[in-house]
């Protein structure tokens, strides 16, 4: 989808391809993925559940178990350097001082056996190689920076003894100790209240004013999305579907699908006791994707051209594409435009 120019992107993914190997056969989890990330900007992937966008975040990072899945095609250029051709050595020298993750649920993905200051040490320890004492005070700095009180006592705390909001601030403390160029946040709001959403999504605002950090956001709340993103891909059965940059995307969504989402938020500005208007039907079985458009068969503008042959992404502006069938100019007469949603709508 939209790229930026080669010399300004800090990350380049292109053409990504990634598959799963099941007792039923090959997954095809991620078909033919590509965007770039800037210095110093936030990039959402949104989606619902299945629709690749953890799988090609992992797949940045090289996290996808080796055994099950594989990159059958693409690249992913970090700095200029081809991450699908480093050795597990140079990758483990790669994270967290260069990209690292927020991953989705703290409860899992931290070690509720070790203290909260050995698991944010660890990281110092290995890439920076200071002494524990450096490690434990850039620890303590770094417990300040996300807005944990009284840092020193609770480096020596375990997971459980922290809430949820705390556990999510733990996460990316652990993430940012290294200082890295790339941050990925995978649903870093989910299962927070709307209170609790708010102080993490400042904390990120905070985090690249303060390091410059680019963050990749993972998620399906498109509130969220509003507040922090400066540019927005929307995925849908492995693909990116739309692309441009938040106000583009709220104000003049191009595909269906996006359409179908802004439409299913709750609405401020209409009578009240107006139905949602869900997506009818469901996502394709990605063992055997279909030839043409995947969101044909749930599209109430599909035409004979959609179930046969995969749309291409057409721009819109110079910053916003959108792979449909409704943008060819032989479409256009078919094509209509919902009313505009506000982004301060979507916010509720």
């Amino acid at each position: 989808m939209t790229k930026s120019h080669p010399s300004e992107a800090l990350l380049e993914v292109d053409n990504l391809h990634v598959s799963f190997k099941t007792h039923g056969g090959e997954v095809k989890a991620v078909r033919g993925v590509s965007f770039t990330l800037n210095p110093g900007e936030t990039l959402a992937i949104v989606g619902e559940s299945g629709c690749g966008k953890s799988v090609t975040a992992r797949s940045v990072m090289r996290l996808l178990p080796e055994h099950t899945s594989r990159i059958t095609q693409g690249s992913i250029r970090f700095k200029g350097r081809e991450l699908t051709q480093l050795t597990e050595k140079q990758l483990r020298e790669l994270r967290g001082s260069e990209i690292s993750m927020i991953f989705q649920d703290a409860m899992t993905a931290l070690n509720p056996t070790i203290t909260i200051g050995e698991q944010i040490m660890e990281g110092i320890i290995r890439h920076q190689k200071l002494s524990r004492a450096e490690a434990r005070r850039q620890a303590v700095e770094m417990l300040q920076l996300v807005g944990i009180p009284n840092p020193e006592l609770r480096l020596k705390q375990y997971l459980h003894e922290f809430s949820g909001g705390m556990r999510q601030r733990m996460m990316i403390a652990i993430a940012a100790v290294g200082r890295p160029s790339v941050l990925i946040a995978d649903e870093p709001t989910t299962a927070l209240d709307v209170t609790i959403q708010a102080q993490i999504i400042d904390l990120f605002k905070m985090l690249q004013r303060t390091t410059g950090v680019s963050i990749i956001l993972i998620t399906h709340d498109l509130g969220v999305v509003a507040k922090i993103a400066d540019r927005v891909n929307v995925m849908y059965a492995g693909q990116v579907v739309e692309s441009g940059t938040v106000r583009e995307l709220f104000h003049q969504p191009q595909h269906p699908y996006t359409k179908g989402l802004l439409a299913s938020i709750p609405r401020l500005d209409t009578d009240r006791g107006l139905p949602l208007a869900p997506i009818p039907g469901t996502p394709p079985d990605l063992f055997a994707p279909p030839a043409g458009c995947a969101f044909a068969a749930r599209c109430s503008h599909a035409m004979e051209v959609c179930s046969a042959y995969m749309p291409q992404p057409t721009p819109v502006t110079g910053s916003h594409e959108a792979a449909c069938w409704l943008q060819d100019p032989r479409a256009r007469q078919a094509f209509q435009t919902p009313p505009k949603i506000s982004i301060k709508t979507a916010l509720g």
